[in-house]
């Protein structure tokens, strides 16, 4: 491969250049030659030209990079003018998209430094067309193809987990925490973008571009040391929305895939020295009132008005706490655990027989939630759903309160967690407990854990789940996965451990380049019951793989990766070892560098049903049933003002046919306003039967936001199966982190009123508004 010139402006990387002194010139000697390595590499600070495709992944520096610690005081106001932030080198970025290893097109410096207490990042993202930067949008959180400076940084040094900080050029803030090395491998999401954390950030615009400063507590991050040096890892980079263009720093290989800057396992190795640990404490009580309106049919029925309104008040305070008694260990409290301000639930169509899934919303069970992951198959199966507590059959449940102990020591992750509920629905109270662990071993990627979870309390169903489980690295990109977990149920009659356990195993070759795989197997069995957890289907064997390969495109075309894949799936049911369903599904997908994707696929289903059932009102005969559906799948690029996506789908159903369509379109109107919606529809006709029916599911959501403080949204949804409509709004002034006021407001409205039959449905079907004030303290 053709060596170009490169800057060795990096060398240095974070050290202050005037001060370095003595120490300076050891660490230099110490780290240069790698970081110098780096930066040598084709493309790698962006000077440099031309377009080929580097193997970025044999010139990362390997060695940890020493971050600069400061005395001076930075103030956190985005115009990064403090004289300190030009004694630090600029790290050297690298191209990621769209072409890898291409060329800079705008000019930025991105520097790092640290005291005692904080982690400061700063940006100069010059632009040459200062009427480009995009600022689509006030409102946090809401990525909607905006300009971006971000950073992840992998504080425990464990190549797994990490925070992500982000903020475009209006300064609205984005975080996440992310887990399992950012891989979607079929089991858990990688990602919670519900998570919120204390941090500040601070951003400013002129005619050359845009400009930002970071300042992350230490405590928010969480770190362990080594004497007076701690090591993390981290990865920077910046985004331009209008030329799907990101910097990054270090270089990371195409084969690691479009998040490869997310991942843990890539950030570079950064130490800092004599971070000193803070004990900071959170305490934020809120008080919340509110009144609900529900219909009731009067008894006896009056003609003349036969539903009357039942009234309810609420009036009532909590507390949540925080604290750190280290650096390495997190405490929160939680007294009367309130959940008003969640956005409602997305709807769904369930088109199956098995029960719907929705993720977890509320903000107290974000906090570290990766910690008490434990997957035992597909994307939703778990022995841990924290949705379990607090809510029954969709209807809120009183938590009187808890506690949350999350922390690392060494290699092992640790957390508990115990909850108590109250009473409800002519149930007891319950407790609910958690405990989790995970120790490091053989390198950083692989573990041995084990997990407890207990539900007590449910009159007469006291419910406890264990299990352990195993992920290996042994070479390369290859991983093993082996889990085992088993239930004990006061109203289940358990046989056996087979019968009330659960297996599985999986062999892997995580690669988004030439050759992937994945073979699975599972077994769980009839007597199996995580009612703390969730699980799909029970009583069944699962012999199941994927396939694919993904070819890298050249720096000219405009394809960035094409991917061919199969998936198979066989489950067989445990009594007779007879099957019940199987699946055959090739795909092929187009990723463009503009970020749009497509992917073209054809299914092949055998279900062999037993017992009937209905969907969507309509009937399913007991029978064998070999059936075949193609679609498309379209997503338009994220950067783009007007983007979202299409799929449909048509083919035989069951002893029928369907065809269904889904849209998911999103409008960036201003910064101010953001116009999304979704539809849905689906055509399902079992003619042999005379049976039909068409299924629509509407949503609209709009988020406006003035500024960084004030926003508001509202989110309806219509579901013609339901015959009814729900309207979530939320207006929300964001006083500062941790201080918030919210007036939420629900409402159910009967559009199809009459029935053929008296009383005809009321307009609303109930109604609620709520107002909550949080205030946090902090010392």
């Amino acid at each position: 491969m053709r060596r170009r010139r490169a800057s060795l402006r990096g060398a240095s990387l974070c050290m202050p250049r005037e001060r370095a002194g003595r120490a300076g010139r050891l660490a230099r000697a110490v780290f240069g030659g790698a970081v110098a390595a780096a930066c040598a590499a084709p493309g790698l600070a962006g000077q440099a030209g031309g377009a080929e495709v580097v193997d970025a992944e044999a010139l990362r520096p390997r060695a940890p990079v020493p971050i600069a610690r400061i005395s001076e005081t930075i103030e956190v106001d985005g115009v990064v003018d403090e004289p300190v932030w030009d004694t630090i080198d600029p790290v050297p970025l690298f191209i990621m998209s769209p072409t890898h290893g291409g060329e800079q097109t705008e000019r930025t410096e991105i520097r790092l430094a640290h005291d005692d207490r904080y982690l400061y990042v700063s940006g100069r993202m010059f632009d040459s067309n200062p009427a480009g930067i995009r600022v689509n949008t006030f409102y946090r959180d809401n990525y909607s193809g905006d300009d971006l400076f971000s950073f992840v940084v992998d504080s425990y040094n464990d190549y797994e987990t990490a925070l992500w900080f982000a903020t475009t050029p209006a300064g609205v803030r984005h975080d996440r925490s992310i887990s399992n090395d950012a891989e979607f491998t079929g089991d858990l999401p990688p990602f919670n973008e519900d998570w919120n954390a204390h941090w500040d950030v601070r951003t400013t615009r002129n005619g050359e571009g845009w400009f930002a400063e970071f300042r992350i507590p230490f405590s928010t991050l969480g770190f362990q040391a080594q004497g007076d040096e701690v090591t993390m890892g981290i990865t920077i980079y910046r985004y331009i929305g209008r030329k799907n263009e990101r910097q990054v720093y270090p270089p990371i290989a195409r084969e690691w895939g479009r998040l490869a800057f997310m991942k843990p396992s890539q950030t570079q190795r950064v130490t800092l020295r004599e971070v000193r640990p803070t004990a900071p404490v959170y305490v934020t009580p809120y008080v919340l009132g509110g009144l609900s309106q529900a219909p009731v049919l009067r008894e006896p029925a009056d003609a003349a008005a036969f539903w009357a309104t039942e009234r309810d008040r609420t009036a009532e305070p909590g507390v949540d706490v925080k604290y750190s008694p280290s650096s390495n260990l997190a405490v929160d409290l939680t007294v009367n655990t309130d959940f008003a301000q969640v956005e409602a639930d997305d709807q769904q169509i369930n088109l199956t027989r098995f029960s719907l899934f929705f993720p977890e919303k509320r903000q107290f069970f974000q906090e570290r939630s990766s910690t008490f992951d434990f997957g035992t198959g597909g994307f939703t199966d778990r022995v841990f759903f924290s949705r379990r507590v607090g809510l029954e059959g969709g209807e809120l449940v009183r938590i009187y309160g808890g506690a949350r102990v999350v922390g690392r020591l060494g290699g092992l992750d640790y957390g508990l967690l115990n909850m108590q509920t109250a009473p409800a629905g002519g149930r007891s109270g319950e407790n609910v407990g958690v405990m989790r662990v995970k120790q490091q071993v053989f390198n950083p990627y692989s573990f041995l854990g084990g997990i407890v979870a207990t539900r007590l309390g449910r009159n007469g169903e006291d419910n406890i789940a264990y299990g352990v489980d195993a992920q290996i690295r042994p070479i390369g990109n290859e991983w093993v996965t082996l889990t085992w977990a088993q239930t004990f149920d006061e109203a289940v009659n358990e046989r056996n451990p087979l019968d009330a356990g659960l297996f599985r195993a999986r062999w892997e070759r995580r690669t988004d380049q030439g050759l992937s795989y994945n073979l699975y197997y599972r077994r769980v069995g009839p007597d199996y019951t995580p009612r703390l957890g969730f699980q799909l289907r029970r009583d069944f064997t699962l012999f199941g793989g994927e396939v694919g390969h993904t070819w890298l495109q050249g720096p000219s075309a405009s394809l960035n990766t094409v991917t061919l894949s199969a998936m198979g799936e066989s489950y067989y049911r445990n009594a007779d070892i007879t099957p019940e369903s199987r699946s055959i599904r090739p795909e092929v997908e187009f990723a463009f560098k503009s970020g749009a994707r497509i992917a073209v696929y054809s299914n092949t289903q055998f279900e062999d049903i037993r017992i009937p059932f209905r969907i969507t009102g309509l009937s399913i005969p007991a029978g064998e049933y070999w059936f075949q559906e193609a679609g498309i799948d379209w997503m338009l690029p994220r950067t783009a003002i007007f983007r979202g996506d299409i799929r449909t789908t048509v083919g035989s159903f069951y002893d029928g046919r369907r065809a269904g369509l889904i849209f998911n379109p999103m409008w960036s109107v201003s910064r101010y306003l953001e116009v999304g919606g979704g539809y849905e529809i689906n055509r399902i006709e079992f003619s042999g039967r005379g049976e039909a029916m068409t299924t629509q599911l509407g949503r609209v959501r709009l988020a406006f936001a003035l500024n960084r403080q004030l926003s508001f949204s509202t989110f309806a949804q219509y579901n013609n199966l339901d015959k009814r409509t729900s309207i979530n709004a939320r207006f929300r002034y964001h006083f500062r982190e941790g201080t918030d006021l919210w007036i939420v407001y629900n409402e159910g409205l009967n559009f199809e009123r009459d029935r053929g039959f008296d009383p005809r449905l009321p307009w609303s079907a109930g109604r609620n508004v709520m107002i909550k004030y949080s205030h946090t303290f902090s010392w």
